[in-house]
């Protein structure tokens, strides 16, 4: 293991040894604009106290080079102390002083310190993200996050840029006749290292305030909470930053958050940033939240856009209770924030906005989706993981201990009750304010405030592995429900046991009224219990069209809807009132998809069919996109130019049909564009739209939209460089670069393909954002021009994960897999060419890294799912 990874079980022992007093951090970027330049100064000084006085730790550092290490007065030889990612201290006093100066390198990759150069303008940003662990590419630190400090930030950086820290100025000092200031930031209280951030450039910076009085029967009756509000952008994006609505969520949510939690916002003010080339979605560091800058919409976007970044927003305020004041121990623990923030940023907008009750219709469709397809993996875990070290830390932001976690949330508080979660929230926030947790640290407030011991259904929820699906077992006679049993399947992929978990769920009964509208006719609440579960309070009433597990979303589980059901929903789904309903049953189609339950076409024909005048746009824009998923992955091949052709049908007659300027308009728009890179039958609506000669009324072909459409021309071979150049030339931004760089290696040519994997692979001079764009564009072509390519793929792979960060390397790990594949003739998916180069690669390297190793399982579960998909839809065709 890398010196680089740390281990939990060295993070215990500094643990058990070390208490950090405080930081004191100098950054200098007075020279980030000169590129020539590959770093930057840096300098720390920590002061902490040793439990064992004579014995020794580490810091960790991953920079350039480590020019001094002070020690309590005196100077190491650094040859000795700094072996390249941590700087040995020997003999501890009980209290203790380090100060490094150090060259920390400017990152292209989004992990540490980012540089960024606006093709716009010219003008150069920067930025930091950290988490999990590379605060340590800035300044050196002991970097875990049980090792919580006040930190106290210098920086230095050209006098005219907007420059941002967790903290408020304390100071400015004008240096170098004015070219040059120096800003000294305020102390913060004591956080995480992986929190903590820094902003410098020429940013657009607007400003708000926040005022609110917490009532009589609060905690703190009659406090008055005073809060600066700033939001900054990249300058070329400032016409298109509409700030106001940002800061209006971003009122709310703070009104919303310091009533429903009745603990004050203690981290002064509350700035946000949307920057360039980010890794994320957004990230909470207290005082200065940083967001990808992908929110900011110069072209049209959907109302459900906004609603996904008005979800961010709370996502990331919620954090600051969950996760900033209060935050795990250690990674293992993860879910404690991020289960907790995603779970809380839903019910935020739900609450507090005008979304209202779409935020649970996004929820399902969307961040449920996530969960189910990650705890189908191989490499599935416990919401409560075993975290060995930074590198595994790494790879679980995913969807179990984000979107998995949050559904269980959900189902815990419709069991307890809303009222006593958050009584026991509010008691964790009091008793662990500024430290470090684990699990049981919040089982107990919420056990005394429920009244009910949780530790049963944290180890059923929370400690096990892996989905459980959920079926009806329907007995019926003259029309009547004689008998109906819940049936629950769970294994444990783990442990290989049965993990048959309770589920509070509701049954739904679904009838056509004498409109023809699908309407629910009557529910029951039912506790599920083992594997079978009796409903008498559905015997003697009428057998319904369709019969819905999980109404009202409550649980965490595949449905499998009964052949009744599912002869209704694949009749009639578009005449389901209620929205939630809708996006159940929709996920329920999609998941026997997936399993290779249902047929791929099943559930396109039913996309054309139902998908039209669908009103919840984030659920218009699920069911689109799996259809164009389902027909490339799923759709066995000879019957997918059918399929392909009837998709293609029903897009561009649903485009047509769609209100004037409306969102399923755009949604339609996308889809074509979308379809079109594996199709030369929609060059003609693809070259009419942007030509003009085809533009349905209210159809907006902005930038956006345009460069999706020239994307699929390209894929077609319909598109030529000096098109693509000349489409830049109108307006060259960093996302129309990106999307000239993707169309470019779409290109159908064998020395495009050729150039694209030379980029990607052997140089290293591409930024993450255009990386990705490259290996996007790479991907699209057929199976002859990629085919080349798979040896070279296994043959790479250990190389990459060495030689490339581990942002860089899990793209390029991920992205350039060879997983689009059709099957063999003998239609046996584990025979498949790809499949068996993987499997051998898998046992030739058994001891490569965990982490390339997980990677590169799940990319052949992927592959095994549609391959297996597509020969179910072969048995299908042939019977």
């Amino acid at each position: 293991m890398s010196n680089s990874n740390l281990a939990h079980a060295e993070a215990v022992v500094r643990k058990a040894l070390l208490n950090v007093h405080s930081y004191d951090v100098s950054v200098d970027l007075r020279h980030v604009q000169d590129l020539q330049q590959p770093g930057f100064p840096t300098r720390s000084t920590i002061s902490f106290a040793a439990a064992v006085e004579g014995t020794g730790t580490f810091l960790d550092f991953l920079g350039l080079s480590v020019e001094s290490v002070e020690l309590n007065g005196t100077q190491l030889d650094v040859a000795q102390a700094f072996d390249g990612a941590r700087i040995h201290l020997p003999a501890l006093a009980h209290e203790n002083v380090v100060t490094v100066h150090a060259t920390a390198a400017y990152s292209s990759s989004g992990e540490g310190l980012h540089r960024f150069v606006d093709p716009a303008d010219g003008e150069v940003y920067s930025y930091t993200q950290y988490e999990p662990a590379d605060a340590r590419r800035v300044f050196a630190n002991f970097e875990q996050p049980d090792l919580k400090a006040p930190f106290t930030f210098h920086v230095t950086a050209p006098a005219a840029w907007e420059v941002a820290s967790n903290q408020s100025v304390d100071s400015f000092t004008s240096l170098e006749e004015n070219t040059v200031g120096q800003w000294d930031f305020a102390p913060t209280l004591p956080i995480s290292t992986y929190i903590t951030t820094l902003l410098a450039g020429p940013y657009f910076r607007a400003e708000d305030s926040f005022c609110m009085t917490f009532t009589a029967d609060s905690a703190q009756p009659g406090t008055t909470l005073h809060i600066p509000l700033a939001a900054y952008c990249r300058a070329s994006l400032a016409e298109n930053f509409d700030s106001a609505a940002i800061f209006a969520v971003t009122k709310a949510g703070l009104q919303y958050f310091n009533e429903l939690f009745d603990y004050p916002y203690p981290f002064g003010k509350y700035d946000q940033a949307f920057v360039p080339e980010y890794n994320l979605g957004a990230m909470e560091n207290p005082g200065l939240v940083t967001f990808t800058e992908s929110y900011i919409h110069a072209s049209r976007a959907t109302d459900t856009q906004y609603q996904q970044r008005a979800n961010t927003i709370m996502h990331e305020m919620a954090h600051m209770w969950f996760g900033d004041l209060v935050t795990m121990s250690w990674w293992d623990d993860l879910w404690l924030k991020e289960s907790f923030a995603d779970f809380m940023g839903h019910l935020a907008v739900a609450d507090a906005t005008d979304w209202g009750p779409k935020s649970w219709t996004l929820f399902a469709s969307r961040r449920k989706t996530w969960a189910y397809v990650q705890d189908q993996l191989p490499t599935t875990h416990p919401i409560v993981a075993n975290i060995a070290h930074l590198e595994a830390a790494k790879q679980n932001f995913d969807g179990i201990t984000y979107a998995k976690g949050a559904s269980v949330l959900k189902q815990l508080v419709a069991y307890v009750g809303q009222d006593a979660f958050i009584a026991g929230a509010r008691a964790y926030f009091r008793a662990h304010a500024f430290s470090n947790t684990t699990l049981n640290d919040l089982l107990l407030p919420l056990s005394d405030a429920t009244g009910r011991n949780l530790s049963s259904w944290a180890a059923s929820w929370l400690q096990t592995a892996g989905i459980s699906t959920l079926s009806g077992e329907l007995d019926t006679r003259d029309g009547k429900i004689t008998d109906f049993t819940i049936i629950q399947e769970a294994i444990d992929p783990v442990t290989g046991q049965a993990a048959l978990r309770p589920h509070r769920l509701g049954v739904g009964l679904y009838n056509l009224d004498q409109t023809g509208a699908l309407v629910r006719t009557n529910a029951v609440l039912v506790d599920v219990v083992g594997a079978r579960t009796a409903v008498p309070e559905l015997t003697g009433q009428n057998a319904p069209a369709l019969l819905l597990l999980n109404d009202d979303d409550h649980s965490y589980a595949k449905v499998r809807l009964d052949a009744r059901s599912l002869q209704t929903a694949l009749t009639h789904l578009n005449r389901m009132v209620d929205p939630l309903a809708r996006s159940l049953v929709w996920s329920a189609l999609w998941n026997a998809t997936r399993d290779a339950v249902l047929p791929a076409e099943h559930y396109v024909r039913a996309v054309c069919a139902h998908a039209r005048g669908e009103a919840d746009i984030a659920l218009l824009q699920s069911v689109a996109d799996n259809a164009v998923f389902a027909l490339s992955h799923y759709c066995p091949q000879a019957a997918r130019g059918r399929v392909r052709q009837t998709l293609l049908a029903a897009v561009v007659s649903h485009l047509n049909a769609a209100a004037p300027g409306s969102d399923e308009q755009l949604v339609w728009a996308r889809t074509l564009a979308a379809l079109g890179r594996g199709t030369d039958d929609a060059v003609p609506p693809i070259r009419a739209l942007l030509d003009g000669s085809g533009v349905p009324d209210g159809l907006q072909v902005d930038s956006a939209l345009r460069w999706l459409l020239w994307e699929a021309l390209a894929a077609r071979g319909q598109a030529t460089f000096v098109e693509l150049d000349a489409e830049l030339a109108a307006q060259v931004t960093a996302q129309t670069r990106a999307s000239r760089v993707r169309a470019g290696a779409s290109l159908p040519d064998a020395d495009v393909k050729a150039q694209a994997w030379a980029s990607a692979v052997a140089d290293v001079v591409l930024t993450n954002e255009l990386l990705s764009a490259t290996v996007e564009g790479f991907k699209i072509g057929n199976s002859s021009l990629l085919a080349p390519y798979a040896e070279p793929y296994f043959a790479a792979l250990n190389n990459i994960w060495e030689e490339r960060s581990i942002e860089i390397a899990a793209r390029l790990v991920r992205g350039l897999f060879p997983g689009h594949q059709d099957l063999t003739p003998g239609n046996n998916p584990l025979a498949h060419p790809v499949l068996v180069r993987t499997d051998a690669w898998l046992a030739t390297n058994s001891q490569a890294s965990s982490g390339l190793r997980r990677l590169v399982v799940e990319q052949r579960d992927h592959l095994l799912r549609a391959l297996t998909a597509q020969a179910a839809g072969v048995e299908t065709l042939t019977n």
